[in-house]
């Protein structure tokens, strides 16, 4: 039964609530009366007896203390550390129903967000693998005063505070057991952050630099991507944020020729040594701010016969180069993102005023068992009499006959 209160309740206080939604980033959303309950680890339409851990003016969020009439998509978790850990948010649900509920999340935020039509966003592309799939995880180190010992893990869900851990259950087994190494000779002191990583084979990435987290995934990722460049008839490609030059190298085939940027010194390196490996002759690879070069990049190749390839950090494009791709008006722009939210945000800003058109989002799960989800738009630009057809029809005032 669904206890409902008209007051702001306290701290500590205890509630029956039914959960009715999955916001994005795993919480469920209950209501008693006008009063809304965030909570952890829970399903849609599951009833739960949960304690208030915050309280705000009109809403809340809770620990979850039982369930009281469980989904029939839960599941059981494969990792004892699951529900303290920060790494995972959905090992409770069944992993159909993590692909539905993933997909559900991006379409509110296209719909909230990006003013589009949830119809754009296609079904997810699962991992064939949804546990022991990272190859890259950072654990930390921290002194527990009451313990007097180091923990060495990750950072727990709801404070800033490690969990002790021994294994990850979404992580190669590689880099399990780094984590054993690192355990028997441990950090000097607490505050250490010790990046563990498993390699890709036949692609050179220095220490810092950023490659993709799961290799079982990454042929589907590229899979895409080359889908969406096919479709769009680029004969040129302009890589931006491209790291050791993944992309570009991976679709280098389907154009006469590319040219990557890069702030990331040793990844651009890295990037002219892996199109050797991979016998990719027909691109080059610039250092320097993506912001600052996009210009002249743009200015190399034709508009009309090129595409832009965006993967930028989770934090999206700054406004000055959305704008510049608005004015430049490439022919497609393909943009990867693992953040749903500014995703959308940013491809508002592009087709604003009709001046480019959104045709799918494709969701891939690099990331089974949490709440991140990588995403593939096709963004394509509109002809003049597209344009003009879209301003006429926004223009238009329709009066009832008399």
């Amino acid at each position: 039964m669904l206890t409902e209160i008209t007051l702001t309740p306290a701290i500590g206080t205890r509630l029956t609530v039914t959960i009715h939604d999955l916001a994005f980033g795993g919480e469920g959303v209950a209501r008693t009366g006008e009063f809304v309950v965030f909570v952890p680890f829970v399903l849609v339409g599951e009833t739960v007896e949960v304690e208030l851990t915050e309280v705000k003016k009109r809403f809340g969020r809770a620990k979850l203390l039982r369930v009281v009439t469980a989904s029939p998509h839960r599941a059981v978790p494969q990792c004892r550390y699951f529900g303290e850990c920060g790494g995972c948010q959905y090992q409770h649900i069944d992993y159909a129903t993590q692909l539905e509920m993933k997909r559900k999340q991006i379409s509110d935020l296209f719909e909230r967000i990006g003013k589009f039509s949830s119809a754009v966003v296609a079904p997810v592309i699962p991992c064939p693998q949804p546990y022991g799939y990272r190859n890259r995880i950072m654990i930390r180190s921290q002194w527990n005063k009451l313990r007097q010992g180091l923990e060495i893990g990750f950072i727990r869900h709801d404070n800033r505070l490690v969990v002790d851990i021994e294994e990850c259950k979404i992580a190669e087994p590689a880099l399990n057991e780094q984590i054993l190494k690192v355990r028997a000779h441990p950090p000097p002191k607490g505050g250490i952050k010790v990046v563990l990583r498993a390699l890709p084979e036949d692609w050179e990435v220095p220490p810092d630099s950023f490659f993709q987290n799961n290799f079982f995934l990454l042929p589907k990722l590229v899979e895409t991507a080359r889908e969406c460049l096919r479709a769009g008839g680029a004969r040129h490609l302009v890589d931006v944020y491209c790291g050791v030059g993944f992309f570009g190298i991976a679709l280098g085939d389907l154009v006469e020729s590319f040219v990557g940027v890069e702030l990331d010194q040793l990844a651009i390196k890295a990037a002219r040594r892996n199109a050797t490996r991979h016998g990719r002759t027909n691109g080059e690879f610039v250092i320097g701010r993506a912001e600052e070069l996009l210009p002249q990049l743009l200015e190399k190749f034709p508009p009309a016969t090129t595409a832009v390839i965006l993967d930028p950090p989770r934090t999206g494009c700054l406004p000055e180069s959305l704008e510049l791709l608005r004015q430049t008006r490439p022919a497609q722009i393909i943009y990867v993102s693992c953040h749903p939210a500014t995703l959308a945000r940013d491809l508002n800003i592009l087709c604003a005023d009709g001046v480019f058109e959104l045709r799918e989002v494709t969701p891939v799960d690099m990331f089974p068992q949490t709440q991140h989800v990588e995403c593939v738009a096709d963004v394509r630009l509109r002809t003049d009499a597209e344009q003009s057809s879209l301003a006429n029809a926004d223009g238009m005032v329709l009066t009832q006959p008399t």
